[in-house]
């Protein structure tokens, strides 16, 4: 019990000290990009600084795999040029048992970052996004989901528009059971349309069965109702800017996004996107687990035994190309072409194993 200690802390150390490591590094390129990006003139170096640190979590949080294979090369390389992998082997240890205390610390690693650094990651993605798009003057979303339906807002040189419909199809362009609120600049409302269903044309929503209230000068709305079969309204919005809307879904805290799955299937959109990357994240332990056999399966070796560098290139290059194999995967599983629970699932299981095999080889050998 006090080896397997010993190890589990020894890994903690080496892994916090990859962590700090990166991350700073991290952090000074997103700052030279930050300055790249935003004119100096108009945005102080504490707004950069502010930016920076918003948009750092989310690099790092994405390198966690890298982070844990780098730890642990770093922790048996150091085991084995001190021999104590050797004497743990002569007391009669086996290599898999050498390797359960960083596998568990790994493995808590990962369930740490998910439950706590994935809503983090979430807040300030979201912060960073809107402090952007404030100091590039650019439009943020204009979609959002709630269980009342879906919102959408469009503007114009006579005023906003705000538009609600209880259901759409799956790329927004078909919105039903809608209702069209208008207000002018100075944010009174003009007039308020209902409508069975609207139909996204290039310049303009195209509404059937509609029925429209005038609101500004009107004692009595209803009296002026009026019913209109089919109705034009004019709009920027494109088919593009709908779907970009929704954003990534690690936007999304863990927590929060099996409702928004739920919300985004009843308002008729596809949330296959979100459920893979849900899926994802709760395997992201077992991938930090793998991570570590990947490692240790090439550096489980004495000193002596030489080509210390080949084994490193070697676990440096297996676990890349795992990393690559779970982004492809995330890909296929997103567009639908294998199930979401084999995207998400396949590569950390493959990445397990591989290495695992490798182990039982080199034990019995």
């Amino acid at each position: 019990m006090t080896l397997h200690v010993y190890f589990g802390r020894r890994f903690l150390v080496a892994f916090l000290g990859v962590f700090f490591a990166l991350s700073t590094m991290l952090a000074l390129i997103d700052m030279l990009e930050q300055v790249r990006r935003f004119d100096s003139d108009t945005v102080s170096f504490g707004a950069i600084v502010t930016l920076t640190l918003l948009n750092v979590p989310e690099s790092i949080y994405r390198i966690l795999p890298l982070v844990t294979i780098l730890a642990t090369l770093a922790l048996f390389l150091a085991l084995s040029r001190s021999s104590e992998l050797v004497i743990a082997r002569a007391s009669g240890r086996s290599a898999l048992t050498s390797i359960a205390a960083p596998v568990l610390v790994a493995i808590a690693i990962g369930g740490g970052a998910v439950a706590i650094f994935n809503p983090i990651v979430a807040a300030t993605s979201k912060q960073y996004d809107t402090l952007a798009n404030r100091y590039l003057q650019t439009a943020t979303s204009v979609l959002s989901i709630s269980t009342e339906g879906l919102w959408l807002r469009q503007g114009g040189p006579e005023g906003q528009t705000v538009i609600r419909a209880s259901r759409a199809n799956l790329d927004g362009t078909q919105l039903f059971d809608t209702t069209f609120l208008s207000f002018a600049p100075g944010g009174l409302p003009v007039d308020r349309i209902e409508a069975a269903r609207a139909t996204l044309t290039p310049g303009a929503w195209v509404l059937e069965d509609a029925k429209k209230w005038p609101l500004s000068g009107a004692d009595n709305p209803e009296l002026q109702a009026e019913e209109i079969p089919d109705l034009k309204i004019v709009t920027d919005l494109t088919r593009n800017q709908i779907i970009d809307s929704f954003g990534t879904p690690s936007a999304i805290p863990i927590w929060e996004l099996p409702g928004f799955i739920e919300q985004l299937e009843k308002a008729g959109f596809s949330a296959r996107q979100h459920r893979v990357w849900f899926q994802m994240e709760l395997a992201m332990p077992l991938l930090l687990g793998a991570m570590v056999l990947v490692a240790a399966g090439f550096t489980l070796r004495p000193a002596r035994f030489g080509q210390t560098g080949l084994m490193v290139v070697l676990a440096l290059t297996l676990g890349f190309s795992l990393y690559f194999m779970r982004n492809f995967a995330q890909i296929l599983g997103e567009n639908g072409q294998i199930p979401v629970l084999l995207a998400a699932w396949g590569p950390p299981a493959a990445a397990v194993l591989l290495p695992l095999g490798l182990l039982l080889h080199l034990e019995d050998g």
